[in-house]
């Protein structure tokens, strides 16, 4: 065993080299699998869908606000992942006593590199993580848009969310060559009007597929109220961090290709 810091600065003891990992946090999951972590992640959430059928033999033990703290306890894992704005305070309080929780903050794209080095080091990955994190840095390095005027991000209807600051997406949204005028709405994710996305002259207006599955047939509701800004369905996918930046450098690049 070792102690180590998390990312919100906390005392963790961890084990050496850990046997048995649960991972409350879908991008950490998947970049868990990445790096070569299939037998030893026995754990994660329903939300946990990648990568595609591989993930599927690890029993679910909840959502990512919810858990089953039972079945944790029953899967008796050595180490727990969790994400401070996917998981929350009280759900990690509770899982510390059943196994040492290592916490993530990624509110931007170094802080997803970050993430990438902290789990290979925490999981005895490091020359992996270190591919890994370059291939990261090579994908993103095809977006390099400049310029490209106001946009938002849209996560929720009824009443419609948007992505604010202090976020990765809003990271990405800026490395994209965006300015989002909700940044200084005093939340992450702020909840907004129709008159606000109305007077903010948005250019582009990006309507994610997740969490909230929103599809063709909402376009001319945003429409009605933002007749000259260009309103576009993106794959919300592809703005997750961890290993899904080795295929979202490339999407992103073709997303601004094509507008």
């Amino acid at each position: 065993m070792h102690e180590v810091i998390d990312h919100l600065g906390r005392n963790v003891i961890l084990p050496h080299s850990p046997k048995r990992i649960i991972s409350i946090c879908p991008a950490i999951t998947e970049t868990l699998f990445s790096l070569g972590l299939e037998k030893e992640v026995i754990g994660r959430t329903k939300y946990c869908i990648f990568p595609k059928g591989t993930v599927d033999q690890v029993p679910i033990v909840g959502g990512t606000k919810e858990v089953d703290f039972e079945k944790v306890k029953a899967l008796q894992p050595d180490l727990i992942f969790a994400e401070k704005e996917e998981n929350t305070k009280e759900m990690v309080l509770e899982l510390e006593k059943i196994a040492p929780v290592f916490v993530l903050e990624v509110k931007s794209i170094l802080d997803a590199y970050r993430l990438i080095t902290t789990l290979g080091e925490a999981t005895k990955t490091t020359e992996t993580a270190n591919f890994l994190l370059t291939s990261c840095q090579k994908s993103f390095q095809s977006v390099v848009g400049k310029g490209n005027g106001k946009a938002a991000y849209v996560i929720w209807r009824k009443p419609y969310m948007v992505v604010g600051g202090n976020t990765y997406i809003n990271d990405v949204l800026h490395q994209m060559g965006y300015q989002n005028p909700f940044t200084n709405e005093g939340s992450r994710y702020p909840v907004v009007t129709k008159e606000q996305l109305a007077n903010a002259q948005l250019d582009k207006l990006f309507l994610a597929s997740e969490p909230f599955p929103f599809q063709q047939k909402h376009l001319t509701e945003f429409q009605s109220f933002l007749p000259h800004t260009e309103i576009i369905l993106v794959d919300g996918e592809m703005f997750w961090y961890g290993s899904r930046m080795l295929v979202a450098g490339e999407y992103l690049a073709e997303l601004e290709r094509d507008m």
